[in-house]
């Protein structure tokens, strides 16, 4: 599945959200005039925290001195910052954004990742960002700069070109054309002192970096610092949009198949083991889904995906189930070779006080009940197989390899906030992937013990 990352960013944030506000009050639009966002505008020690577009031609910079920029510009119109309308506007920037995506990464108040990967269906990523941006633009008068790409590196490289109000492509096969030939201080996280030793040693651009030997860099930054500089000037990342639980809004799993599958039946007991395993963490937490989503992969690794609403939200097991079998039986035709599936829900809510349906499913008391036994079920999983008496809760998935159980359990961090997860052996030796918070287990990824 082709990776796509958006990175969006408000083009001069802070000065930007003034200038909305003293517009909306019947005031000038400071974007138009040489103007900065600084602390206490009565105080010339103070520093400047953002600059209009025509400051910044006139050579005022971020961080500079309010005397120096008052020395370049004597008619500098200079207003102070207001962190409350700043953190409404974010709040408002945001809620836009997750509107396309709810896998949102929040990288500052001003700016964000989405993976769109799941979420663009047939549209093309050109289309969708500009629609986006023109939304943001509309709705809260501001504008945004979103870069586009296979991981959050490029993405967040892209929509640094050129400003304001644009979008920018930075696909892998563009790396060579659109970022190497820029200075090697462009690239993400080289800072000051890494620049001075790399143009030092002959290393200019982007360009020259990549095509450096990581064993000649290491000389220079370290192993380590070499290894990532080596993987970035190349467009490589692999890191993955890490959303906080209380931001993700939605849920998934997926299995992959130890051979491709070739039935109906097979790949419909792994669609039912799956829905199993996002339903019962919906009702966990006490979510509600209206969306459902599913993806498979071809043995050539090419994949099909489909999403649609739900008529109402749901933490049913078997209307999400139901519902994934319908998206299915759309992109499969029942005997090409799959060897992943992957289900997940979003569009979540809290509400338990949904209006009944005129045509309520006759069977629907009877799936609740399958789901309360599954849920006990699970319970008694987590008792029996609890590694001490304090960890009562942990609940207990199985899998057949180390890889889907390592998987399973950074897609379980992802979707909770302030986790982390370690590795260990079990007493009888099995192999163990444990997710924390606050000390405690609260889940366990098991890999079954080989005969």
């Amino acid at each position: 599945m082709k990776r796509v990352i958006f990175h969006i960013d408000v083009n001069s944030a802070f000065l930007s959200w003034s200038a909305v506000k003293q517009v909306r009050e019947g005031g000038s639009d400071l974007r138009l005039v040489p103007s900065v966002v600084s602390g206490d505008p009565s105080d010339r020690r103070s520093i400047v925290t953002a600059a209009s577009m025509p400051a910044k031609k006139l050579g005022i910079k971020t961080a500079q001195p309010i005397s120096m920029a008052l020395r370049t510009c004597p008619g500098l119109v200079i207003v102070r910052g207001d962190w409350a309308w700043y953190k409404s506007c974010s709040e408002r920037f945001t809620a836009i954004c997750r509107a396309y995506s709810p896998v949102l990464q929040k990288f500052s108040i001003d700016e964000c990742f989405l993976d769109m990967s799941l979420h663009l269906g047939r549209q093309e990523p050109v289309a969708v960002a500009t629609e986006l941006k023109n939304r943001i633009r509309s709705e809260l008068g501001f504008t945004v700069n979103v870069g586009i790409g296979p991981n959050k590196l490029l993405a967040k490289m892209a929509s640094d070109f050129e400003k304001p109000d644009k979008v920018h492509t930075l696909w892998t096969e563009e790396v060579p054309a659109k970022m190497w030939p820029l200075g090697v201080r462009d690239l993400l996280w080289v800072g000051k002192r890494t620049e001075e030793r790399l143009v030092a040693y002959g290393i200019n651009t982007i360009g020259d970096l990549a095509r450096i030997q990581t064993g000649a860099l290491a000389r220079l930054v370290g192993i380590r610092a070499a290894q990532q500089l080596h993987a970035s000037a190349n467009g490589v990342d692999d890191s993955p949009v890490e959303t906080d639980f209380q931001e993700a809004k939605s849920y998934s799993a997926e299995r992959t198949f130890a051979q491709d599958i070739t039935t109906p039946k097979e790949l419909d007991r792994a669609m039912f083991n799956v829905a199993c395993i996002v339903a019962h963490r919906i009702r966990r937490d006490r979510f509600k889904a209206g969306c459902v989503s599913i993806f498979i992969k071809y043995r050539d690794f090419s994949v099909a995906q489909r999403q649609s609403q739900l008529p109402r939200p749901t933490d049913v097991t078997a209307l999400i189930l139901n519902e994934a079998r319908r998206l299915v039986a759309t992109l499969w035709d029942g005997v090409t070779p799959l060897r992943q599936v992957g289900l997940g829900v979003s569009k979540l809510t809290h509400e338990t006080d949904l209006q009944l349906s005129l045509f309520e499913d006759p069977n629907l008391e009877y799936y609740r009940q399958w789901d309360r036994e599954y849920d006990e079920r699970m319970a008694a999983a987590r008792d029996a197989a609890a590694r001490p008496a304090a960890d009562p809760d942990a609940l207990v998935f199985h899998y057949p390899t180390g890889e889907e159980a390592l998987a399973a359990i950074k897609q379980a961090v992802r979707e909770h906030r302030n986790c982390t997860f370690a590795r260990r052996i079990l007493p009888d030796g099995t192999d163990c992937f444990e997710l924390f918070e606050g000390g405690k287990v609260i889940e366990r990824h098991i890999v079954k013990k080989t005969p």
